[in-house]
């Protein structure tokens, strides 16, 4: 599972071949969170509440290199990363 981004101790990974729709995972400590890219949403799990809000920030200003990101791993090619949020 490719590492995207890393921030504030968030892990931003995203899986090959994932299942839709389009998303990607958000590790903070024991702590793991799927965020739906669009719309930007919690599909499953949780973060401590200021972590999670930093992870929907960040998301919301990579919105196009996630799915890009996303579109990229489902045809076989790699990831790129992204610029942390800071």
């Amino acid at each position: 599972m490719p590492e995207i981004s890393r921030f504030f101790g968030i892990i931003i990974r995203m899986y090959f071949d994932d299942h839709p729709p389009p998303h990607f995972h958000a590790i903070y400590g024991k702590h793991e969170v799927e965020i739906g890219i669009n719309p930007i949403h919690v599909l499953r799990g949780g973060l401590p509440r200021r972590a999670e809000s930093m992870v929907i920030e960040w998301a919301a200003l990579h919105q196009p290199e996630l799915m890009r990101n996303w579109h990229q791993l489902h045809n076989d090619q790699p990831a790129e990363k992204i610029e942390p949020l800071e």
